[in-house]
């Protein structure tokens, strides 16, 4: 089973990765993830003593952060809001009183011992009321046996700055590391904001008919199979089929797509969706918990439970750069004055300094920053990424391999063109939608579809259908022949010849021509292939359709290479085969929709699947979701991709550069301890806003379109 923690307040992503590699060491975690982001821990385990593994939990998250809240979830999850006025006024207090004492020492210029005293005891209460959060979280720290925390760093550095008689320093770097412990907190808090904004609210309540009337509840209270009720501009609440009323829906917090839909009696409906302007019922179809909205909100929050490498490397690099990095400030503050005779004093702050500038704050946050920033992006757009090594694998991408029908196709015959013969097209179409009135075969609701008038089954005497070639009726007493060119020939007449999917009509033994039935390209297809051909990637087309209906799909919307009459074995084959032929850092995608495509998605590096029409098992299978069926997301998810791996390195290396130049500046004697606390938190800062670009809008081609 999984227990999921909340744990409110958890700020720093360093403390967080250590929270998490030290509760997959106990006993009862079959698996672990933290997911920072969301400030949620899930266990997997077999044990089913709650109150072990939380008193556990709890003491492992206070060894690393005894200032945060851990509450096991409800099914509600967790909305508090940690607010930050305690540290304002604080800060505050303590600034008032600094420029106090700055302003009583240097604007008087006789001193007796009695002021000097009031003048050092203003400093220390400056000192004291700002640093007391930090004092507390170390002796915590300590009493829990964690040693190298950025709080003890802080501390022994302004501490350090006392002593060797820089009050003045000791202050003003307490006060700018607090000011930017508040800042980073609200940066987190905003871009954890900003994400969970794109990705769409949880509907937080429904009108449903009981005794009589309608009562609001919670979405979660409310059976499969009630009936609700959706006023104009509320957000739908969960899934079902309207019955009753005609409005048009904005699904864009789903599929991405701002062009709102029509929908009346009978038409499906999901939970995130918003009625415009009319009142609807809707009969549920499924409880709160599998609805639309929280399935695609458990996939984003879930995402970051599969790291990619560069997440997993700096975890590992965080481990171990601490210890060495104290190691290096003691080596710096004692042993290199030792042996080379030099000033104590001036050496020991410089390793305090060395010592602030150790924390790898800013590198462990930027990178899971980013990618749930691009995950909530994404999200925003009508994809579900479910990991975020999935999203840095698309734009590793070199081969796409895609299924034909309801993927390039709209999975739905239309008729592309009537060939009569001695007789009028609308004689031709009439007495094929006769004939295939009693049919229920695709082929013939395409027909039916296509015949304006209303058929009167009057008309129709007799009607034979023959499986797999055709059928043969009687319409005011003439026979008919109906179907393909072989069932016309077995009935002595000669056909056409015709390329593609194609229905023969023949009145007795006359023939009358044939009708051209396609499963016509989606109208964005061959935008959505140009795209991937004009990033260097080979496509392919997969179909067990027959060699004419795959080349004519093929040649309208642009494939390099196509496949026909395939099996599911033949798919899986195929996509061996074209992996095989990559190197370890490319990868192949498979885009499908089918029960059959399941085994394929399975195998690809990156299988995706359409979320609309797709099949539940393909969607399961599927390691990201395109929720508007359209292959242009295709184009979205890429230059996310892209701008999310771009910013991470741009982090990384922001990050590297300045706490390596800051730190060569110190033992140069060209830093102080300001420049050492930016080099902690003031970075953090910047890589937490540099993550929040890509959030922004209009930097791809398909969204500029939009």
């Amino acid at each position: 089973m999984n227990i999921t923690f909340y744990l409110k307040g958890l700020d720093c992503a360093n403390c967080a990765a250590k929270i998490e590699n030290s509760v997959k060491e106990c006993d009862f975690a079959k698996k672990v993830t933290l997911n920072f982001v969301a400030q949620k821990l899930t266990i997997t385990t077999d044990s089913d003593n709650t109150n072990k593994i939380s008193d556990k939990v709890r003491s492992i998250v206070a060894h690393y952060e005894p200032d945060v809240i851990v509450e096991l979830a409800d099914k509600n999850g967790s909305n508090e809001q940690i607010s930050f006025k305690p540290q304002i006024i604080r800060i505050i207090i303590s600034a008032v009183l600094f420029v106090l004492g700055i302003v009583s020492d240097t604007m008087i210029s006789e001193k007796t011992d009695i002021l000097n005293i009031s003048i050092y005891l203003i400093y220390g209460a400056s000192y004291i009321t700002v640093a007391i959060p930090v004092i507390k979280a170390t002796v915590k720290a300590l009493l829990n046996k964690n040693f190298f925390n950025e709080n003890m760093l802080m501390l022994i550095a302004s501490i350090g700055a006392i002593l060797i008689g820089e009050m003045h320093e000791a202050i003003a770097v307490m006060l700018f590391y607090s000011v930017g412990e508040l800042f980073q907190s609200i940066a987190v808090g905003k871009s954890r904001s900003s994400i969970k904004a794109l990705i769409g609210t949880k509907p937080e309540t429904a009108d449903i008919f009981s005794e009589g009337k309608y009562v609001t509840v919670s979405p979660y209270d409310v059976p499969v199979g009630s009936v609700i009720r959706v006023k104009a501009g509320e957000k739908i609440p969960l899934d079902g089929i309207v019955t009753e009323g005609v409005t048009q829906v904005n699904n864009s917090a789903i599929t991405g797509e701002s062009l709102p839909v029509d929908v009346s009696e009978g038409d499906e409906v999901k939970a995130g969706g918003i009625n415009l302007n009319g009142l609807i019922t809707v009969r549920t179809t499924a409880d709160f918990n599998d609805s639309t909205v929280c399935k695609m909100l458990r996939l984003v929050e879930e995402a970051t439970e599969k790291k990619t490498k560069t997440e997993n490397f700096i975890s590992v690099f965080a481990k171990y750069y601490t210890p060495i990095v104290v190691l290096l400030a003691v080596i710096i503050s004692l042993v290199l004055p030792f042996i080379f005779g030099l000033n104590y004093q001036e050496w020991i702050e410089k390793g305090l300094i060395f010592l602030v500038i150790s924390c790898p704050c800013a590198l462990v946050i930027s990178v899971p920053m980013g990618y749930f920033a691009g995950i909530g992006k994404a999200s925003s757009e009508g994809i579900l990424i479910k990991g975020s090594n999935y999203l840095e694998a698309v734009s590793k991408v070199k081969t796409v391999v895609l299924d034909k029908t309801g993927t390039i196709t709209n999975g739905e015959f239309e008729l592309s063109s009537i060939n009569p013969v001695n007789v009028s097209k609308k004689e031709l179409i009439e007495i094929a939608a006769y004939c295939e009135y009693n049919s229920d075969h695709p082929i013939a609701l395409s027909v039916k579809k296509s015949y304006s008038e209303e058929i009167n089954p009057d008309r129709i005497s007799s009607h034979t259908e023959i499986a797999g070639k055709g059928i043969r009726a009687i319409i005011d007493g003439t026979e008919y022949i109906c179907g393909n060119d072989k069932f016309l020939k077995e009935n002595g007449i000669e056909a056409s010849r015709t390329s593609g999917t194609s229905l023969h009509i023949a009145k007795g033994s006359e023939y009358l021509g044939y009708i051209e039935i396609a499963d016509i390209p989606k109208e964005t297809s061959a935008k959505a292939i140009e795209f991937i051909k004009s990033k260097g990637i080979h496509t392919v087309m997969l179909t067990g359709d027959n060699e004419a209906s795959a080349k004519h799909t093929s040649d309208i919307v642009g494939i390099n290479e196509y496949h026909h009459s395939l099996l599911p074995e033949d798919k899986s084959r195929i996509l061996t085969d074209k992996k095989a032929l990559l190197n370890s850092d490319e990868k192949i995608v498979f885009i499908g929709d089918g029960i059959n495509d399941a085994p394929v998605l399975a195998g690809a590096d990156i299988g995706i699947a359409m979320g609309m029409n797709g099949t539940d098992t393909a969607i399961e299978t599927a390691d990201i979701i395109f929720m508007n069926d359209d292959l242009t997301q295709f184009e979205t998810a890429y230059e996310i991709s892209k701008k999310t791996r771009r910013i991470i390195k741009q982090n990384i290396v922001i990050a590297i550069l300045i706490k390596l130049i800051i730190q060569i500046l110190s033992l140069l004697g060209l830093a102080d301890m300001w420049f050492a606390v930016f080099a902690d938190v003031g970075v953090s800062i910047l890589a937490i806003m540099n993550s929040l670009r890509i959030l922004q809008k209009g930097y791809t081609r398909h969204l500029d379109d939009k």
